[in-house]
């Protein structure tokens, strides 16, 4: 039996309208997981995006564990006004590889 590697979820709770949209983006995350061959591990939830403190610990886990993927729902989750860049090169530059789920 092999064992499938772990991938990280990141959603902005701002990014969307509800608690059922935050809900669905995290099931896409798991169904993403799991079609791609990996495990969810920890979905990391930012409540407040000007502290970024969920972002902050997915980094701390990226920097301190062998986990090199992290998916969002959208690359959008990654920055404020579409701008994904810095958030998305922060997570690169520890080799993490960044999926979304819904490329557009």
């Amino acid at each position: 039996m092999t064992t499938r590697p772990t991938l990280l979820g990141y959603v902005r709770a701002d990014a969307l309208s509800c608690a059922e949209e935050l809900a669905a983006a995290t099931n896409s995350l798991a169904a993403f997981a799991s079609a791609e061959g990996f495990t969810l591990g920890t979905v990391y939830t930012e409540r407040d995006a000007a502290e970024s403190a969920a972002f902050h610990a997915l980094l701390d886990e990226v920097k301190r564990t062998d986990v090199r993927a992290v998916v969002v729902p959208t690359l959008q989750h990654l920055g404020a006004n579409g701008a994904p860049v810095g958030m998305q090169k922060d997570l690169e530059f520890h080799q993490a590889h960044v999926w979304a789920v819904d490329a557009r």
